[in-house]
């Protein structure tokens, strides 16, 4: 049995983790054929395949090849194929034509995950105290970012399945599919003072560089939500005409409804929609998800919402969406529930940099900062969210167009 030098207090920990975290992503992959796993659906999705590879990259790259002496890499080519966008590391595969990559074969990239797993395991198994302080950062961050590409591979297989006209299921359910944790009441409005407040992350604890440095923010006193908009309320909002109002939206989220004929949730069918004109499917609303095709349930987060739809249903409603220090603001608000395991939640904030940021060292530099323009602050987590990720000073972020997450919204609203 390979047992870590006991001189390294809490390498055994890490190194458990590093094979549950690594374990779990084939387990994700594990319902979804080759061919599943080779599709990409879209340009901003990547075939699971591919994730599969990019995270083994990650740490072949960012932690062998600096840090394990003797390392071999797998395939030279391989530095091309699944680079992401590290422009220090020099070119890569367009990330549009991830989805014409049949070579590698799955069982090659499985290979490849062998090969790194075993190689990291080995250096955590020589690691002396000098090399643990170096080792132990890169690897926890190599382990944070499979997660989020944990999620991406649930995300992107759901998109890609949303698309074959047979619409099925990632997985069978073991239970009721849309019914998550359900909340009936009407919405309760929480008020708050406002005030000066703490936030973003501090401590030891691990954390992206853009949850950092910790800081004050200013807020106005204002109410949030109890809970999240769920499918009913939602739903009355495509009854209301919601998508056919231009003076509920953005000007960019109108042209968006324009061009792309939204008229619901990204996998809402209506009642005359052709792909349901078969036996057996209940009248009314149905919602695709992992677990296939379900009658809509009205007491159920809404998700895959772009922020111009959350920020539409806002306006409908007499409200608007949170500020990201608002939300975090109201995590120790008596009443406040639906916050984490459900849905990202938009926020009206954009993703800028704290006061004080830095990226982190070296390679780990293009991780964050260099997406901070043109893209709003989600957060909480989502039902696709792996266990022990979430924080509550996350701050997930995407392009005001996105709609293929798990994202749905809550409410708030000036006092």
């Amino acid at each position: 049995m390979n047992l870590i030098r006991p001189s390294l207090p809490g390498a055994q920990a890490l190194r458990d983790r590093f094979e549950q975290v690594r374990g779990y992503s084939l387990e994700l992959a594990a319902p979804l054929s080759a061919e599943d796993q080779c599709i990409q659906s879209m340009p901003d999705a990547s075939p699971t395949k591919w994730h599969l590879a990019h995270t083994t990259w990650f740490f072949e790259t960012v932690l062998l090849q600096p840090h394990a002496p003797g390392y071999r890499v797998f395939d030279p080519r391989f530095q091309f194929l699944f680079n992401s966008y590290y422009e220090a590391l020099g070119p890569r595969h367009p990330r549009p034509h991830r989805g014409l990559l049949t070579r590698p074969s799955l069982d090659q990239v499985h290979a490849y995950r062998r090969h790194v797993d075993q190689a990291v395991l080995d250096l955590l198994q020589r690691a002396g105290a000098q090399a643990w302080p170096t080792i132990e950062p890169i690897l926890t961050l190599g382990l944070h970012h499979e997660q989020q590409h944990q999620e991406l591979i649930v995300t992107d297989i759901l998109h890609a399945l949303s698309c074959n006209p047979m619409l099925p299921a990632y997985r069978a359910p073991s239970g009721p599919a849309l019914r998550i944790a359900p909340v009936a009441h009407a919405v309760q409005w929480l008020e708050r003072p406002g005030g000066l407040v703490e936030v973003g992350h501090a401590g030891t604890d691990f954390s992206f560089d853009n949850e950092t440095p910790r800081h004050q923010a200013l807020l106005q006193p204002h109410a949030i939500a109890d809970r999240l908009v769920n499918c009913g309320d939602y739903a009355q909002f495509v009854a209301d005409g919601g998508y056919q109002r231009p003076e509920l939206w953005l000007s960019d989220g109108w042209a968006a409804v324009q061009a792309h004929d939204w008229r619901a949730p990204a996998y809402w069918l209506a009642p005359d929609d052709p792909r349901l004109a078969h036996e057996g499917v209940p009248a009314g609303w149905q919602v695709f998800g992992l677990h296939g095709l379900r009658p809509l349930e009205a007491e159920a987060p809404v998700t895959q919402l772009s922020f111009y739809e959350a920020a539409a249903y806002a306006e409908w409603a007499g409200a608007r969406l949170p500020t990201e220090f608002e939300w975090e603001a109201a995590l120790d608000a008596p009443g406040i529930t639906q916050m984490h395991g459900l849905a990202w939640q938009w926020t009206r904030s954009s993703y800028d940099p704290y006061p004080g940021f830095r990226p982190l060292p070296g390679l780990a530099a293009e991780y964050n900062g260099k997406f901070m323009v043109g893209q709003l602050v989600l957060r909480g987590s989502s039902i696709a969210t792996p266990a022990g990720h979430a924080r509550p000073t996350y701050r997930n972020f995407f392009p005001p167009a996105a709609r293929w997450q798990f994202s749905g919204l809550r409410l708030a609203k000036d006092l």
